[in-house]
């Protein structure tokens, strides 16, 4: 099948058609997975020669191993723009998960603040408003207990941080190790659902405007109408989901050329 994918491998351009013999365009999703397949299978040799001859690879500076967040100098950075059409929501925890993920990968508070200033960066020119940086940015440390951190740098109080969110395990990463311990016995299709009857999860389109208040509202209506002491819904909870639009590249761009461009014209024959 892998064969068949990378020896059919043709694209359109300027109404011409081509055939790519070596490789594959790293856009194809099939190409990035079977680049997958590759690194997995140099890393578990990298592993083993590793792990049999007690060897460790990084930066060794007096005697302290020290790690540090890896940009690609050919990447620029990158956060979802805060003018998209996505709920606020999903804005608020990028500033949060960001710091996260800081403070597990740098084992150095000068390396922690360097890579929180180019998340500030990089968040303002993703148009996010100054205010909703800093909030978000006090929330990470008030509640990892690490305000001397932010105020002074004190190295101490980061090393227990870093190694408070190393050792802690997300909900998602603890859910996808359960499952994966015996795919066999246990295959995700015949997991069941669990389905809690007390919860009602309606779905919308959310719109930047005036659509952008449109949870506050809907709450304020269920609270109303809904939750009175007499009504049979009263012990239910209701969580509301945003949905996005449609992108304009969904619109405008055409990934599959057309009929034309795809059908081999016949060649007349030569008189």
């Amino acid at each position: 099948m892998a064969r068949l994918v990378l020896d059919t491998n043709c694209f359109a351009y300027k109404d011409k058609y081509y055939q790519q013999i070596h490789g594959g365009g790293m856009s194809s999703a099939f190409t990035q997975v079977l680049a997958s397949i590759y690194m997995l299978e140099w890393e578990e040799h990298l592993i083993q020669h590793q792990a049999k001859h007690g060897e460790i690879y990084g930066r060794n500076e007096h005697g302290h191993l020290r790690t540090c967040v890896y940009h690609k100098p050919t990447a620029d950075p990158y956060y979802l723009p805060y003018t998209s059409d996505h709920s606020h929501k999903y804005h608020r925890n990028i500033p949060y998960n960001a710091l996260i993920r800081a403070a597990r990968l740098c084992s150095n508070v000068h390396d922690f603040n360097l890579e929180r200033t180019r998340i500030d960066v990089s968040l303002l020119l993703g148009q996010y408003p100054p205010k909703i940086i800093s909030k978000q940015f006090l929330r990470f440390f008030q509640v990892n207990n690490a305000m001397s951190v932010l105020a002074e740098l004190n190295a101490d109080t980061y090393q227990r941080l870093h190694q408070k969110l190393i050792n802690q395990i997300a909900l998602n990463e603890k859910q996808l190790n359960d499952k994966a311990k015996n795919p066999v016995k246990y295959p995700p299709v015949l997991e069941k659902k669990t389905w809690d009857r007390t919860v009602i999860n309606l779905r919308y389109i959310y719109e930047s405007g005036p659509i952008a208040s449109f949870s506050h509202k809907f709450y304020s209506w269920w609270k109303k109408h809904y939750r009175y002491p007499e009504s049979a819904v009263k012990n239910k909870t209701v969580r509301l989901k945003s949905k996005i639009n449609r992108k304009l590249t969904n619109y405008l761009i055409r990934k599959k050329p057309p009929r034309h461009r795809l059908t081999l014209k016949k060649q007349k024959d030569k008189q």
